[in-house]
């Protein structure tokens, strides 16, 4: 019988031992879990605004393609070309007031 009574006495210092080690790891896991999960969020922000801007560009490629109208606009805006009898006004950019 002696040698039951020594196994049970010997686990009991390892669970108590075991509890101590718990209580101490179970905040700095919180913690990490929670900065985890906000990096999760930033992320997943992150990239809907990425897929958004990506249907975006995607949606002016496909209408520069297939679109005459917004071809001849774009070029006009991009190169300052106009049309016979039209007058174009270029003004100076100005510089944000402080």
């Amino acid at each position: 019988m002696k040698p039951v009574v020594i196994r049970i006495g010997a686990l009991r210092p390892s669970g108590a031992r075991g509890v101590r080690v718990l209580r101490l790891r179970v905040p700095q896991a919180v913690g990490e879990l929670k900065t985890k999960h906000e990096s999760i969020r930033r992320l997943q922000k992150e990239n809907a605004d990425l897929e958004k801007e990506l249907k975006e560009k995607q949606d002016r490629v496909r209408k520069l393609r297939d679109s005459r109208s917004e071809q001849e606009l774009e070029i006009r805006r991009q190169l300052r070309y106009q049309r016979e009898g039209e007058t174009s006004i270029i003004l100076p950019e100005q510089k944000p007031a402080k």
